[in-house]
Parts: C-alpha cells; sequence; structure tokens
C-alpha cells in the first residue's frame, strides 16, 4: 500500500517531488533495465529541496509519503530447501480449503510464522496444506526488510502447492506495479495530472527498499507483471485495493485482467503511472455510499463479497497507530475487518504500522 489518498469529497491533494536524482543501484542490465542519459551520472539517493505548492485537480497523485513505517529492528532470514516438496498424501474429493493473505510489505519472518501458524507450511517453511488453496492480495515489497525474499517463497509455494493438489496465487497490487514501474522508467517523468513525477521518486517515498532493487531479476520482474489484477473464488471477489477503479479497465474479470497485462506490455510510462495510480486509490468502501461502490463491482464481476488489502484496517477504523511504536494504547488488530453492510472484507492488519500480517480462512464469520 502507498500512502493514504482520497477518492472522495474530501479527497487529499498531495504535493509533488521536485529535483529528485536517480540512485546508482537501479541502473542495471537486462531487458527490464532503464537507460542513463549520455553524460548524466546517478548520483545517490537525497532528500528534495522542497515540495511544489498548488490548486491541484482532484487527482489522486502517490508522490507524497503520509503512511508510518515502524522499524521492527533486524528480521532473521528463512532458511528453505527449494527442491522440497511437501509429500501430497491422498487427494480428497473436491477443491482444499481456501486462505486469503494481506499485504506482507517484505516482512517475511511474520509472513512465515503466520502461515505456520494456520499449517499451510511445515517448520521448514515448506508446503504442507495438500490441496488447499492460498491466495495473496498483492503488496509483497517495500517497506519491510526482505521482499524478494517474499517473491521467492510465494513463487516456491506456487510449485509445491499445485505439486501436491492445491494451488498458491497472487493478485497485482500497487507496490508491484510501482516496483516494476521504477525498474522500468526510473527518473523518466510522467504526466501524474499533479505537476512533475517518477516511478523512482514515488517508488523511494512510499518504502522503496534498496537491498530489493539489488536482488531483482528479470524472474521476479516476469512473475509481477502477469499477475492477475482480481479474481472470483467461492463467491469471493478477490482484488488488492479498495477502490472502484477496476471498471475503468474491463466489464468483466478476463476483461480487466487483459488489460491490465497489455498495459505493462506496451511499456508506456504515462500508462503505467495511471494504472498504478488508479490502483493506489483506497477508501471507496468505507463511509456513506461504500456499500453502493461494493455492489457496484459485485454486480460487474460477480461474487458476494469483497475481500481486499491495501488499506491498514486502523485507518479504515479511523484508529492510527503511534509512528514510534511506543503507544501500547493503539488500536489492536487480531482479525479482518467486515464493513460496508458486510460486503467488504478488509485484510491488511497494518504489518507496517508494528501490526498483524493476516492469513484468514474464508468464508468469514460475520
Amino acid at each position: 500500500m502507498t500512502q493514504g489518498a482520497g477518492q472522495g469529497p474530501e479527497a487529499v491533494r498531495t504535493a509533488t517531488l521536485r529535483d529528485f536524482r536517480v540512485p546508482a543501484y537501479v541502473h542495471e542490465t537486462g531487458p527490464y533495465a532503464q537507460s542513463t542519459p549520455p553524460g548524466e551520472g546517478a548520483g545517490p539517493a537525497e532528500e528534495p529541496a522542497e515540495y511544489a505548492s498548488a490548486d491541484y485537480p482532484q487527482e489522486y497523485t502517490p508522490t507524497q509519503r503520509d503512511l508510518p513505517v515502524i522499524n521492527r529492528g533486524d528480521t532473521l532470514q528463512v532458511a528453505v530447501d527449494p527442491a522440497a516438496v511437501a509429500d501430497p498424501g491422498p487427494a480428497p474429493d473436491g477443491p482444499g480449503a481456501l486462505y486469503v493473505v494481506g499485504d506482507v510489505h517484505g516482512y517475511l519472518d511474520e509472513l512465515v510464522a503466520a502461515l505456520q501458524e494456520k499449517g499451510l507450511i511445515d517448520a521448514a517453511a515448506n508446503w504442507s496444506a495438500g490441496t488447499s488453496r492460498l491466495w495473496f492480495l498483492g503488496d509483497f515489497t517495500d517497506r519491510g526488510p526482505d521482499g524478494i525474499g517474499v517473491i521467492d517463497l510465494v513463487m516456491r509455494l506456487s510449485a509445491e502447492a499445485a505439486a501436491a493438489g492445491g494451488y498458491c496465487k497472487a493478485l497485482m497490487g500497487n507496490h508491484e506495479l510501482l516496483l516494476l514501474g521504477a525498474k522500468r522508467f526510473g527518473d523518466t517523468p510522467v504526466n501524474s495530472g499533479a505537476g512533475t513525477a517518477t516511478f523512482q521518486a514515488a517508488w523511494l517515498l512510499n518504502g522503496g527498499q534498496k537491498t530489493d532493487m539489488d536482488r531483482l531479476q528479470d524472474h521476479h520482474l516476469q512473475w509481477m507483471a502477469r499477475l492477475d489484477a482480481m479474481e472470483q473464488v467461492d463467491g469471493h471477489l478477490l482484488v488488492h485495493s479498495d477502490t472502484t477503479a477496476y471498471l475503468d479497465y474491463g466489464d468483466s474479470i478476463e476483461a480487466v485482467n487483459d488489460t491490465v497485462r497489455e498495459t505493462l506490455t506496451r511499456n508506456d510510462a504515462d500508462e503505467c503511472w495511471d494504472l498504478f495510480r488508479k490502483f493506489t486509490k483506497r477508501f471507496a468502501f468505507r463511509d456513506d455510499g461504500g456499500a453502493e461502490a461494493v455492489r457496484e463491482l459485485l454486480s460487474a464481476y460477480g461474487g458476494t463479497r469483497i475481500v481486499h488489502g491495501h488499506s491498514p484496517i486502523p485507518y479504515l477504523l479511523g484508529e492510527v497507530g503511534s509512528e514510534d511504536g511506543e503507544d501500547s494504547s493503539g488500536p489492536v488488530v487480531e482479525r479482518p475487518h467486515l464493513y460496508a453492510d458486510g460486503l467488504a472484507i478488509a485484510m491488511d492488519g497494518g504489518v507496517t504500522m508494528a501490526g498483524k500480517l493476516l492469513v484468514q480462512q474464508l468464508p468469514l464469520d460475520s
């Protein structure tokens, strides 16, 4: 998730970051590498000298971070054996149990612990859930310490789950779009609707980690670019963002997924920025008219409930935790948030705010 954004009458107008140089580590070789103009060096990241102020139109442009990120301390790396595949055993009739995972944002240890708690992986972080079905709702990287480790784990579990007769799948989050854009386009100016913006600046402002960029490989980029934007499973419409912007990309799930992939394939910086900007909108299902917004999406794409990540539950509840992590009276998220007349389930427990990384079996009891 990137910073909070208004898409209702109280839309927040964010300033636009200017004079932001691109760190050297984004200039790498390969089909996704950006080019550096002749004679221009890439210096280290530096803080902007100023933010532009203007009466911008009410179009959300994610160019300034405003969600807190809590330093959780050093994170231990999880040792896994990529060749290990859990014994599936005899396959039962019908599909296995359905689980969803909220935003991970690089917190690999927390993800492993949450999956182990639900019995989805074993002590060695290998798939142990047989024919169970596991969906990640997007946002694997940024803010936390090991986004690439998270992607590697999800990719491996996908193979292991398939071998066991189940599956592990993932949706496209706005931070996947952000990381793809930062790698492909770097500091290329984009038409943001609110002045000059770049993917590189937005990525750094919204938790981009140098260690992730250093370890990013072509197979990671190709995997992210092929993710679906939405899916319906057992009557649950799974999306990343709590926004109606999906309606801009098609009138069916297949059409939306095809349009998003085609947009990324065209590799146009402005088109990709517009896609990222729309996927970053939030709070469409909250407050007055929220239930109607959910019904509009369900009517278009099917299902009886929407399940989403992106907006931390403390923000949906209007209870924002402390930025320094010392306020023990802040909100404690223990489970998903059911709202919008019972039609929407929020899954982002706020792991970047020292909250909980949620893994939930569906259907959710009311």
